[in-house]
C-alpha cells in the first residue's frame, strides 16, 4: 500500500476518534426548549444549504465544462443577458430568505427566555394543574448560588429540578457579567449585578447534566461549573429533604463570606435562608447599611432627595467591596478604600450646603474678597496667597 494512502487513512481514523469524544448535547438535548433551538439550527442550516450546495456544485461544473481543452463547450463572446437565468438567480435566494426570516421571527418570539412555557414537550401542553418550580440564581466569583424560595433552601454549584416540571429562573450577579448555560436544558442567559434576567425551561429526561458560565469573568472562569440534576418527582423530594437535613443556615454574614472570590468551590447545602436575602443581593444591599437599588430608583422616580441626599452618600458606595477587604487587611483608611458602611474619609463633618439660588449680601461678598486678599497660611488658603503673590509680581513688571 502506498505511503500516502496509509497516512490518509491514519488521518481519517484519528479524526473520527477525536470526534467520538465530542458531546453532541447541543444538537441532542434533554429539555424541550433546547430541543426546539436545535431544530431551529437544523432548519436554518438546511435552508441555507439549498443555495450553498448548488452554487458550489455549479462553480466546479462550470470550471470543468468550460475548460480550455473542452472544444465541445459553446463559446459565445457576445452573450450578455438571460432573463430566465436572472429569474432563477434572484428568485431562489429571495424565497429562501423570506422563509428563513419568517421561521426565525416566529421562533425568536416563541423561544423568548422571558416567555412562560406553554408546553412540556411537543405532545403535552402546560395545564393549570402543573405548578412550576422557581429558582433564583446568583453568579458569584467563581461559583453559582441557587435559591429555592418555595422550599426555603439554597445550594452552591448544584442545581436540581423535577422532570417535566416548568422551571422559572430569576438570575442576577454579584460582580462582573456571566452567562448561565445548561446546554441540555436551554440557551444561555446573561447575569449582571443590580439587574435581573429571566429564563423559562423544562427538563424532560432524568440525568446529570453540565452547567457552566459561558462568558469570561476572570481568573476562576474555567472552573465556574455546576451539575444540574434532572430527577423524578420522588427523587427530587428526597433531594430537598437531604438539603434541609444536611445543610447550614444562609444569612447575610454567611453570604458575604461566600461572595468573596474562590475557585473550585465544593457543593454546599443551606437548609434555611434569611428572608429577603435574594432581594438584597439583587439590589446590591446585602451589606448592612447600604441603600438598595430599588429604594434609590424610587427616590429618583419621586424627583430626588434634594439636599438631604448628602446623608445617603455612604450608603451608595457599591463598587468598593474589594477595597473594604484591603482596608481590613492593611489598615489603610484612605478615601479610596473607605468601607461602604462608614462615613466618608474626607471628614466626619457634614459637607457645607450651598444654596446656588440665594443672592449674596454685599457684606458677605466683602468678607469673601478680604479673605482672598488676606488669606491664612495653611491648607488651600496658602495656595491663594501664592497666587496673589504671583499676580503682584506680574503687575510690578514694566
Amino acid at each position: 500500500m502506498p505511503l500516502s494512502k496509509t497516512l490518509l487513512r491514519l488521518a481519517v481514523g484519528s479524526s473520527l476518534l477525536l470526534l467520538g469524544g465530542c458531546k453532541m448535547v447541543v444538537m441532542s438535548p434533554s429539555g424541550d426548549i433546547a430541543r426546539q433551538q436545535a431544530d431551529l439550527i437544523i432548519v436554518a442550516t438546511v435552508l441555507m444549504l439549498l443555495i450553498i450546495v448548488p452554487v458550489l456544485f455549479l462553480t466546479l461544473y462550470f470550471a470543468w465544462h468550460y475548460r480550455h481543452s473542452n472544444k465541445k463547450a459553446k463559446y459565445d463572446p457576445e452573450w450578455h443577458h438571460s432573463t430566465g437565468l436572472e429569474v432563477v438567480i434572484w428568485s431562489a435566494p429571495l424565497a429562501i430568505i423570506i422563509a428563513l426570516g419568517a421561521i426565525t421571527w416566529i421562533s425568536t418570539h416563541k423561544l423568548d427566555p422571558y416567555r412562560p412555557l406553554d408546553r412540556i414537550d411537543a405532545n403535552r401542553p402546560v395545564t393549570p394543574d402543573i405548578k412550576p418550580i422557581s429558582v433564583e440564581v446568583v453568579a458569584l466569583d467563581w461559583k453559582w448560588l441557587f435559591f429555592y424560595p418555595e422550599y426555603g433552601i439554597a445550594t452552591v454549584n448544584e442545581l436540581a429540578a423535577p422532570v417535566d416540571v416548568p422551571i422559572n429562573f430569576k438570575l442576577t450577579g454579584s460582580s462582573v457579567m456571566n452567562a448561565f448555560y445548561v446546554p441540555a436544558l436551554a440557551g444561555m442567559i446573561y447575569t449582571m449585578p443590580g439587574m435581573q434576567t429571566k429564563l423559562h425551561a423544562v427538563i424532560n429526561e432524568p440525568g446529570t447534566y453540565d452547567g457552566l458560565s459561558a462568558n469570561y469573568s476572570g481568573e476562576g472562569f474555567t472552573d465556574m461549573r455546576f451539575k444540574f440534576l434532572g430527577l423524578a418527582q420522588d427523587d427530587f423530594d428526597q433531594w430537598v429533604a437531604r438539603v434541609k437535613q444536611g445543610g447550614s443556615a444562609l444569612n447575610r454574614d454567611t453570604y458575604l463570606k461566600l461572595e468573596k472570590p474562590s475557585i473550585k468551590e465544593p457543593v454546599r447545602y443551606y437548609s434555611s435562608v434569611q428572608e429577603g436575602l435574594y432581594r438584597a443581593v439583587l439590589n446590591m444591599c446585602a451589606l448592612e447599611g447600604q441603600m438598595c437599588m430599588d429604594e434609590m430608583m424610587h427616590i429618583d422616580k419621586m424627583g430626588g432627595a434634594g439636599v438631604d441626599s448628602q446623608e445617603n452618600r455612604a450608603r451608595l458606595q457599591y463598587d468598593n467591596r474589594r477595597a473594604t477587604e484591603s482596608v481590613e487587611e492593611t489598615g489603610d483608611s484612605s478615601d479610596a478604600a473607605a468601607p461602604s458602611t462608614s462615613t466618608p474619609a474626607r471628614g466626619s463633618d457634614a459637607a457645607e450646603v450651598i444654596d446656588i439660588n440665594a443672592t449674596p449680601s454685599p457684606s458677605s461678598m466683602n468678607q469673601s474678597m478680604q479673605g482672598m486678599q488676606h488669606p491664612t497660611t495653611t491648607g488651600s488658603d496658602a495656595s491663594l496667597q501664592a497666587i496673589g503673590q504671583l499676580e503682584n509680581d506680574a503687575s510690578a513688571k514694566p
